[in-house]
C-alpha cells in the first residue's frame, strides 16, 4: 500500500491530497508495468479503465493519426469512461510503463469523493477531441 501512496503522490492529479485521501485512492488503484508495445486502449472498444503514468512515454492516436505523447503525471482514459461510450483515441506504451489503473466502478468512486480530482479530470476531457469531433 506504501508503494502506492507514494506513486500516487508523485502525480500531480492526486498531489494536492491528504494521506488519508490517497490512502483510500490507493486502495481503489492497482498497479501494472507494461512493457514497450503494450496497448492500453483502442478507439472504438467500450471503456473499462483510467491510466495514470507514473513513469514511461504512452502514445496516444486517433484514426491511425498521432495525437500527442505522454509522460508521467499524465493520464488517460477518462472520456469513454465519463461519457460512458467508446474509446476515443488508442494509447500504446512507447517505452516500458508504471501504471496506476482505476477500473470504472473505482474511477467512479474516486471522482464521486474527491471533487478536486473530478475538476481536474473535467478540465482534461474539455481541452481533448471527442467522439465526432474533426
Amino acid at each position: 500500500m506504501d508503494s502506492k501512496v507514494d506513486l500516487l503522490g508523485r502525480v500531480p492529479l492526486f498531489a494536492a491530497l491528504d494521506e488519508r485521501s490517497m490512502e483510500a485512492v490507493a486502495t481503489l488503484a492497482r498497479e501494472l508495468d507494461a512493457p514497450a508495445g503494450t496497448v492500453l486502449m483502442r478507439e472504438g472498444d467500450p471503456a473499462e479503465s483510467f491510466y495514470v503514468i507514473v513513469s514511461g512515454t504512452v502514445h496516444v492516436e486517433r484514426s491511425g493519426l498521432p495525437v500527442r505523447s505522454m509522460t508521467a503525471g499524465g493520464f488517460l482514459g477518462e472520456i469513454a469512461l465519463i461519457e460512458q461510450g467508446e474509446r476515443t483515441a488508442t494509447a500504446t506504451c512507447a517505452t516500458d510503463c508504471e501504471l496506476l489503473v482505476l477500473g470504472s466502478f473505482e474511477f467512479g468512486r474516486v471522482t464521486a469523493t474527491f471533487p478536486e480530482i473530478r475538476t481536474r479530470i473535467a478540465a482534461a476531457v474539455a481541452r481533448r477531441p471527442h467522439a465526432g469531433d474533426s
